[in-house]
């Protein structure tokens, strides 16, 4: 079920009621968050603004980690998240946003693609394991 995420019912600057002009409209509508956790690969393509394709990633267990130092990208497990600074409960659960740190096989890395609209889960590595 869709969300409305428009401002007809928000009062106005002065204080004053602001009555809605017209019914909700379709491109009005939101969504749920896509709350990405590890596991087995799972994708869900959705109809977008414009007729344009998202790509929401469920669940995933692999990452392109990028090594800065070499420039070189290599794709690998994800053996946890280990922190995840938009929410401190996605901890716990495993999910994973732009900015959370997961723990690979090649070191600690950082989560720098949106994967409830990119669809592909990328990194860039911040500690190697081998250091």
């Amino acid at each position: 079920m869709p969300i409305w995420h428009w401002d007809l019912h928000k009062r106005k600057q002065s204080g004053g009621k602001r009555r809605a002009y017209r019914g909700k409209r379709r491109y009005e509508s939101g969504g749920y968050p896509t709350e990405t956790i590890v596991g087995t690969p799972k994708r869900k393509v959705e109809r977008a603004m414009g007729g344009n394709v998202k790509v929401k990633l469920l669940s995933d267990n692999i990452v392109n980690v990028s090594d800065p130092s070499t420039g070189k990208t290599v794709r690998t497990e994800i053996l946890r998240v280990v922190k995840n600074q938009s929410n401190i409960d996605y901890d716990r659960r495993g999910v994973l946003t732009k900015g959370a740190i997961v723990a690979t096989q090649l070191g600690l890395a950082r989560i720098t693609s949106r994967p409830g609209q990119d669809g592909v889960l990328n990194a860039i590595l911040i500690e190697s394991s081998s250091r």
